[in-house]
């Protein structure tokens, strides 16, 4: 059958135009909304998502190294041909040939002893040798093993890395897991920053359209005067400029906007040709801020708060692990059994007791002052990690005191900055309207003009200062004044 042409023209028409318009179509977003499409979406959130699931892998392993570890070790095959030099009962060296081959498997089940920093273990182990170049008469296959035995391997007066380990390591894993949240809270910090790039370049763009719209009025309201002989040429050329320059401020004002919504949507994960309107956020959050209780929160739930402790900690091994490198003692015992037949089974039938201890040492007689001067060095930087740590908790506590008055003089400087704004809007709406009826001169009306855009920036500017102060807030202590909740749980999070 035979498609009419036209009939095909409709069909394409009806679904690529509505495509189309769709792509077409403006996107709103209020601040909320995009700050949670970019924890959602954006590069930077997913980026410390992956970081925080690596730091738990890191930990897992780190959990790993307490548990039991069922291991099987061995060489299969082992096989070798070769003439080798055997030295014979009167000294002498013949050279023989040699065919064989040598397997071992061992399996063995070991644990970590903390406390301690042994290793003890349960093994069993079987051996077959295989000498290709027997005789007839002679046994071509042995066998050996050891069907149960007990090992322990002790460190004496050493470092123990599994008990520091277990100081250590929890305290770094929770520090991750606060570090997402503060990263996550930096995510909203920039994203609100992004926000009101492109809002006030949409205000910008606002004000220059109206500017234009009330200058070509004016302009045209001062070409009727210069006809009728009631103003002079200067100032209708003077009026001339003003548009010009209105038309000039919203081209650049259009350009700024496409600027700032370019890095929006590639921030957020939107196409960058897509067009978005965001919503002022206007409606500011009612609540109080306690500069004592955001110190507190902010050392109950920081992740900086931990690495004190944990810096401190890390210091103090440092300095257990010169003095453990000062004698080396190393305790090595095991008890079993064992026992060679030419079959496999045989081994174990009536296995001998095997039992061996050895006690190695290891200690500097004469080192020059080597092991004094590790333990000075692990000694003075404990010290300088003290200083250090003393020093950085002033800070912190000097930087949430400072961003809560901060936050609190903004939040006066809003209220001040809204109530101009209105002011200097009604006050040009007023010699707007004196102009046209002659009581005002157009100097007095650019004036009036001039601080109603200064005003309206700053009203802005103050709000985007708010948010962003609102959410440094948030990230300082991870706590949410405005529903009186804590950002981080920690037994939430153990349960997830």
């Amino acid at each position: 059958m035979k498609i009419h042409p036209l009939f095909l023209l409709v069909l394409v028409m009806f679904f690529i135009l509505p495509l189309e318009s769709k792509g077409q179509e403006k996107s709103s977003y209020t601040l909320k909304e995009m700050v949670q499409r970019a924890k959602d979406r954006s590069p930077a959130a997913l980026r410390a998502l992956t970081r925080k699931e690596n730091r738990y892998w890191q930990y897992r392993l780190f959990r790993s190294n307490y548990n039991p570890q069922l291991r099987l070790n061995g060489t299969l095959p082992s096989y070798s041909q070769a003439f080798n030099g055997i030295t014979q009962p009167d000294g002498s060296i013949q050279f023989l040939e040699v065919r064989q081959n040598f397997m071992d498997l061992e399996l063995g089940l070991q644990q970590v002893i903390a406390p301690t920093g042994g290793v003890i273990s349960v093994n069993t182990s079987t051996n077959r040798f295989d000498n290709f170049l027997a005789g007839p008469s002679e046994i071509q296959t042995r066998w050996s093993g050891i069907p149960v035995n007990v090992r322990l391997q002790q460190p004496i007066f050493a470092y123990n890395q599994f008990k520091w380990d277990k100081r250590i390591q929890p305290l770094l894993y929770e520090e991750s897991k606060r570090e997402f949240i503060q990263e996550m809270e930096e995510v909203s910090l920039f994203v609100t920053q992004l926000f009101f790039d492109y809002l006030l370049a949409q205000v910008n763009v606002d004000i220059a359209t109206q500017n234009l719209a009330n200058t070509e009025e004016i302009f045209e309201i001062e070409k009727k005067r210069y006809e009728l002989g009631t103003t002079f040429e200067d100032r209708l050329l003077q009026v001339e400029l003003q548009t010009l320059q209105a038309q000039q401020d919203l081209a650049q004002a259009k350009l700024d906007l496409e600027s700032s919504a370019l890095s929006v949507n590639s921030f957020i994960g939107l196409n960058p040709s897509s067009e978005i309107s965001l919503v002022s956020p206007e409606d500011i959050p009612d609540f109080e801020v306690n500069v004592e209780q955001a110190i507190e929160l902010a050392f109950q739930n920081r992740s900086e708060a931990l690495g004190f402790d944990r810096r401190k900690i890390e210091a103090e091994s440092q300095v257990a692990q010169a003095k453990g490198q000062r004698l080396n003692v190393q305790l090595n015992a095991s008890y079993g059994y064992n026992n060679a037949a030419f079959n496999w089974g045989d081994i174990y039938t009536n296995p001998n007791t095997q039992a061996l201890a050895s006690l190695g040492i290891s200690v500097p007689v004469l080192d020059w002052g080597r092991n004094k001067a590790r333990m000075a060095q692990a000694e003075a930087n404990q010290q300088l990690v003290e200083y250090t740590v003393q020093q950085d908790v002033i800070n912190f506590e000097q930087e949430i005191f400072t961003k809560v008055k901060n936050f609190l003089m903004i939040k006066e400087r809003l209220n001040v900055t809204k109530v101009s704004d209105e002011v200097a809007q009604r006050r040009y709406e007023i010699a707007l309207k004196r102009f046209q009826s002659g009581n005002v001169s157009i100097t007095d009306l650019n004036i009036a003009q001039n601080e109603k855009d200064s005003n309206k920036r700053a009203y802005f500017s103050a709000l985007r200062d708010f948010w962003i102060a609102y959410y440094e807030l948030r990230s300082l202590t991870l706590y949410d004044f405005e529903t009186d909740e804590l950002l981080y749980l920690p037994e939430l999070e153990e349960m997830l």
